[in-house]
């Protein structure tokens, strides 16, 4: 699998400060998706299939959809 620099569910794509869209967990039935910048990891592993799990700036968590590449 080749990882894509937008692609939320490899660990090395996502950073403290990167802007990316989330979807929290009481949003995974709608999908709907949360903006924000990253101030944590928190999936331990390189890859995850439903995205990275982080802590946003405001501290909402989520799964990153997407990445913000400026």
């Amino acid at each position: 699998m080749v990882a894509n620099e937008k692609d939320g569910r490899w660990k090395g794509n996502i950073m403290p400060g990167s802007r990316v869209h989330i979807v929290q967990k009481k949003d995974q039935a709608t999908g709907k998706v949360t903006e924000g910048i990253v101030r944590e990891v928190l999936t331990s592993t390189s890859f995850h299939p439903h995205g990275v799990k982080v802590r946003l700036e405001d501290g909402k968590v989520g799964r990153v959809q997407s990445i913000h590449c400026d």
